[in-house]
């Protein structure tokens, strides 16, 4: 619904303040990473880190990186990256509170402080049990809004429909953030269902096979000791 009013007043009126859909002019960059608190999920926080990084390596040397998930914040502050702000506890229960507080970070440092011109976010997008892939998607500036049809809306925005459309976008950045991070622990669950599985299969083949080759070499051993006592019965005859 917030995308949706954004769009239509962006489609509606000429007169909005579009400052969130063009970078400001700081060349310095900002990457929000999400991962998970835990391993053993496969590669679901190996994928992302490797976007984040590829993603940083792209934007240049003035980009920084804000981790979300104990697993970013101990690769990125172990590789020396330049962390805006770490969120260590948060990727398992992000609450509104949370998302809202990352959203306020990034918009007073893109509109107030003018210190950061670009910000992107790397999380993996939940497509299937067994589909999951990491994606960027550009929180400021705002994507795909002017792009929206225009419409004939009856809708009056008080006390203008530039100072709505300032209200709505903390809102709607911090509910990206927000969706974004419950997109990534429901592909963190299946990734990490998937993963046990895998490992489950692999120890079950593995037993399997060393089952298989015990009884062997045990069946070897009892047609050796049978043809030993053979051979020694026939020799004392």
């Amino acid at each position: 619904m917030l995308y949706e009013t954004i769009s239509s007043i962006l489609a509606m009126t000429k007169n909005v303040d579009h400052t969130y859909l063009q970078e400001s002019k700081s060349n310095k960059k900002a990457v929000i990473a999400i991962t998970s608190n835990r391993g053993l999920a496969g590669g679901y926080n190996s994928n992302v880190i490797k976007l984040a990084e590829a993603r940083i390596a792209e934007l240049g040397g003035n980009a920084v990186i804000m981790p979300i998930g104990k697993k970013a914040v101990e690769y990125f502050t172990k590789h020396d990256a330049k962390i805006l702000k770490g969120y260590e506890g948060i990727a398992e229960n992000m609450s509104l509170y949370n998302a809202t507080e990352i959203a306020d970070i990034i918009i007073d440092m893109y509109n107030k402080h003018k210190s950061i011109g670009h910000v992107e976010l790397v999380y993996t997008e939940y497509v299937s049990p067994l589909v999951q892939n990491a994606r960027t998607l550009s929180v400021i500036p705002l994507s795909n809004l002017e792009e929206q049809p225009k419409c004939n809306s009856v809708t009056r925005y008080e006390p203008s429909p530039s100072a709505v459309f300032e209200q709505l976008i903390p809102k709607y950045i911090a509910g990206i953030i927000y969706g974004a991070a419950v997109c990534s622990f429901a592909s963190e669950q299946a990734s990490r269902r998937m993963a046990m599985e895998n490992a489950t299969d692999n120890a079950t083949e593995i037993i399997d096979n060393l089952s298989l080759i015990y009884n062997r070499a045990r069946q070897t051993a009892i047609t050796q000791e049978i043809t030993e006592i053979v051979g020694g019965a026939s020799a004392q005859n």
